[in-house]
């Protein structure tokens, strides 16, 4: 497989360890050959978690494999790998509902080290899709609506063969990406934060 570029956690100093043993993973001849790469994965994660209701991990991480079969060299490394992406999805669940400052979504960087987020978004509505209708609140909320619509528009960046009616034009699609880094977070919290406060809250008893 051809090796990924570097990647980063927005804000942060650079990548951890755990996380670049996953994505020496992820990209190895051990995982199937259409398995999310490392950004994607962290946009479905996160697209999981900011989404209308809990999926449980035993319907999901097959997803990342593509429905395929992982294989590992050992024991120790598939309890490894599967430690350090539930471990990842763990840090996410607290990041969305906390500080907006601690949320670090992990975006590949181009030569001159600038995010390229497309990967991310493209994860994100990965998830989406497996609760497309459970989604529909969100299309139907005109000022939602504007929080989930960006970040299909960049998940389209990493489908070269999408039809070109679902994309902006190019110097639209320049302006979007403009700082999307940072717009990335504001969505994905807000679209969390768009479920929780629809959340029925059960009444105390005394």
């Amino acid at each position: 497989m051809p090796q990924n570029p570097p990647f980063s956690e927005a804000g942060d100093e650079g990548p951890r360890t755990d996380l670049e043993q996953l994505d020496a993973y992820l990209s190895s001849e051990r995982s199937p050959p259409r398995c999310m790469d490392l950004s994607e994965l962290d946009g479905f994660m996160a697209g999981i978690l900011a989404g209308p209701e809990t999926i449980p991990a035993s319907e999901w991480i097959p997803v990342i494999w593509d429905g395929d079969e992982a294989a590992f060299e050992s024991e120790e490394e598939a309890e490894q790998i599967l430690a350090t992406i539930m471990n990842r999805y763990g840090e996410i669940e607290v990041a969305l509902d906390g500080d907006p400052a601690d949320f670090m979504p992990v975006f590949w960087e181009d030569d001159e080290g600038e995010p390229i987020v497309s990967d991310w978004a493209h994860g994100f509505m990965h998830a989406v899709s497996l609760r497309t209708d459970a989604w529909d609140p969100v299309l139907q909320d005109e000022e939602t609506a504007l929080l989930l619509i960006p970040i299909g528009l960049i998940a389209g960046q990493a489908v070269p063969d999408m039809d070109e009616e679902f994309k902006l034009p190019d110097e639209e699609m320049e302006d979007l990406l403009e700082d999307a880094d940072e717009m990335l977070i504001a969505c994905a919290i807000g679209l969390r934060t768009f479920w929780r406060d629809r959340q029925p809250t059960t009444p105390v008893r005394h």
